[in-house]
Order: C-alpha cells, then structure tokens, then sequence
C-alpha cells in the first residue's frame, strides 16, 4: 500500500512543479522579429538608432578607455561581450581572422563581463590567446546591463556615436553588413 501512496504523492509532485510553469511556454516557432520597441530619433540610448551614451571601461593593461576617445580616431567601435566559453571563442576567432582585417579603420573591443577583475581578465586574454586584441573589463557588468547584451551580443557604433547594431554574432554576416554600410 506504501508503494501505491508514493507514487502517488510522486505524481503529484511532477504534477505540480510540471504545472508551476503558468503561461510560461518556449515559442517554438519565433519569428525573428525584433519585438523591442521603436526608437524616437534623437534620443540617447542603447538601441540602434541612438546616441550611444559615453562610458570608460580599464583594458586589461589598467588603461582607461573610453567610447568617445576611442571614436575621436576610429570610424567605429565594435563591442562583443565575451565570457571566454567556447562558442566566443569561435566568434572572436571568426572576428579577428574574417572581419577585423577588411576594417582596419575600425577599433574592436572583446568585453569581458565575467572574470571581475582586470588581472583575471589579463590571465583568461592570455590563456585563451587573445593578448593580439583590445579587452575591456566590465568589472560592474554596467555596459553589459546598458545594452541589454547577453553572450555574443555583438555592438556597432559609428563615429557619430549612433549606435547601428546591438545583436547576436551568429555568423558575423550582420557585422560585415553594418560595418560596410557605415558613412
């Protein structure tokens, strides 16, 4: 009679945290609209379409670095938040063998939002063989929260400081668009 009581109570318990989804369901079918909403022109933001707001972030040397020094000598900065797991390993490789090259003019950043530390940021540059491209420290996670970035988030903004893309790598095809659209 135990062995019928538990598993009961078992199915009931499946049951509940099975049900404790509420009208949370994955879309299996997205359809890759963006769904965020429309900017007013003008306006200071995150979003492509706006002023990007300035912001200074320390490299893995202990230099300060900030967004509109970098543009005072650059047609654009790229952002691409990195977690040094395997798949910004592929992008950033992707990035500096495929992208960076046909850009010269361009200063791409790797953003570090996990290690918390510039001497750990440093030691994850080196051991995962990046020392050859610019790392900023994202200490806070403050930019990382301004762009509403995530793994991969990949940023562009131009020299006027208008952001012109704030997406995922995927294959880096939406970067070299951006890039050779730029003024």
């Amino acid at each position: 009679m135990s062995s019928i009581k538990f598993r009961y109570a078992l199915l009931l318990l499946i049951g509940m945290l099975l049900s404790a989804c509420g009208d949370m369901t994955d879309d299996l079918l997205p359809s890759g609209d963006d769904k965020r909403p429309p900017v007013e022109e003008g306006t200071s933001g995150t979003q492509v379409g706006q002023q990007a707001p300035d912001f200074s972030l320390y490299d893995t040397l202990g230099n300060s670095r900030g967004l509109y020094t970098e543009l005072a000598t650059a047609e654009a900065v790229v952002l691409y938040f990195n977690m040094w797991c395997p798949i910004c390993d592929a992008h950033a490789s992707h990035m500096r063998a495929d992208i960076m090259p046909a850009f010269p003019n361009v200063q791409f950043f790797l953003v570090d939002y996990v290690t918390g530390s510039i001497t750990d940021s440093r030691a994850a540059q080196e051991a995962n063989g990046y020392t050859d491209m610019d790392v900023l420290v994202d200490i806070g996670q403050e930019q990382f929260d301004a762009y509403r970035a995530s793994m991969g988030t990949t940023v562009v903004i131009d020299t006027a400081g208008i952001v012109q893309m704030n997406e995922d790598y995927k294959d880096g095809a939406r970067l070299r668009s951006t890039l050779e659209q730029l003024p």
